[in-house]
């Protein structure tokens, strides 16, 4: 692990200020990780980190599409946290159903580690959001799972299928995703049905 270089700074808690350097510096990690899918210009291969910050300003654009009443706040807070625990973990990809059973253990082991590097109050939070985020029980969390489902769809679509032709994913195969787009948000759901369509028309996706 990387270790936070010697703090001077008079007047603070040293301990909690190095558990959080510490934290901080592990997290950078996230920054290695690749996803699957491309970016939107087809260059390279998107990573974890650019993943979490693209969710992060799309919740923001697409607040006015979120059900009354939901905290944007909140949800941004759990979209920049929601994949830190990839770093052990690794990205699954949503349609590998083999490495889909060990997920959830893997991410939770993974999510005792990393939180509890941060001073005890802040790893209580911060776990707290991941747990929320997964468990998809909340407004926040359901529009912050379906901003998080509908962006690798809009990156396929913009590279002529992308990891959709790559894998051979048949259009039931998305579509079967596009429901908790639609518990999260109706208006992002009817788009990514409506950008589904499209794609098979396209011949992004194949037939089951």
């Amino acid at each position: 692990m990387t270790e936070p270089a010697p703090v001077f700074t008079s007047g603070v808690d040293h301990e909690r200020l190095t558990a959080q350097l510490r934290f901080v510096l592990e997290v950078d990690k996230l920054k290695r990780i690749l996803r699957r899918n491309l970016l939107i210009d087809g260059s390279r291969r998107e990573n974890d980190a650019e993943h979490s910050w693209h969710l992060a300003v799309s919740a923001r654009v697409f607040a006015e599409y979120a059900p009354a009443g939901t905290n944007i706040e909140h949800v941004v807070e759990m979209l920049l946290l929601h994949d830190i625990v990839e770093i052990d973990a690794g990205d699954t990809f949503v349609y590998d159903t083999g490495a889909s059973g060990s997920q959830m253990e893997r991410e939770c082991l993974a999510a005792d580690r990393i939180f509890a590097l941060l001073p005890s109050d802040q790893a209580v939070h911060a776990r707290a959001l991941w747990d929320e985020f997964e468990a998809r029980e909340t407004a926040e969390a359901r529009f912050a799972k379906a901003v998080d489902r509908l962006a690798p769809m809009l990156a396929n679509w913009h590279t002529d299928g992308g990891t959709w032709v790559q894998f051979g994913v048949s259009k039931d195969q998305v579509l079967e995703k596009v429901k908790i787009i639609s518990e999260g948000s109706e208006a992002l759901g009817a788009y990514a049905v409506a950008l589904i369509d499209d794609a098979e028309r396209r011949g992004y996706l194949g037939r089951s």
